[in-house]
């Protein structure tokens, strides 16, 4: 990775064209559209070799729609169809942080500080899952998925590098 370029963080896909002037539905990654789509923010290519600013945003039945300058026609919004969109990340208060760094924390049982494993991936979906590579896998089992839920998940220290797990029996194989 090239050092000079700005680390992204992934905002919308887009995808169909919305109408004859340009605009396009995106799908969202961000938890602030608001402020991501706001008249002249910018987004990025993922190389961040190419800038898109928004002009317009607006939404209708809870879905998004963006008109970028320079997509003045459905032709050019269609070309941009399944272009991923990535934005700089924002200053985070001391006790907010972004999933990617969770990948790399130490899990560990929140009962007895066990370690159990590692978090090598987080997995978006319905709801966010850690993946972690257990320390002691128990026959072909050497990862388990655990709901990234305040219940399951009371604590994340991300300068000491590790985050505690309460999971239910049955969750995490061998415990």
């Amino acid at each position: 990775m090239d050092p000079q370029q700005p680390e992204l963080l992934r905002v919308c896909r887009i995808g169909r064209a919305q109408g004859l002037k340009g605009e396009v539905s995106v799908q969202l990654f961000t938890d602030e559209p608001e402020e991501r789509f706001a008249p002249g923010a910018e987004l990025y290519s993922k190389d961040g070799a190419t800038t898109y600013t928004i002009e317009r945003a607006r939404t209708f039945k809870n879905r998004w729609y963006l008109k970028l300058e320079g997509t003045d026609d459905r032709n050019a919004a269609e070309a941009l169809n399944g272009t991923f969109l990535y934005g700089e990340p924002w200053e985070l208060d001391d006790d907010e942080f972004y999933p990617k760094d969770l990948v790399g924390l130490e899990a560990r049982l929140d009962a007895d500080g066990t370690v159990i494993g590692t978090v090598v991936d987080m997995i978006e979906g319905a709801q966010w899952l850690l993946k972690i590579r257990l320390a002691h896998p128990v026959g072909d089992e050497k990862t388990a998925l655990v709901p990234f839920v305040i219940d399951l998940v009371p604590d994340v220290d991300i300068e000491e590098g590790y985050l505690t797990i309460d999971p239910p029996g049955g969750l995490i194989p061998g415990i």
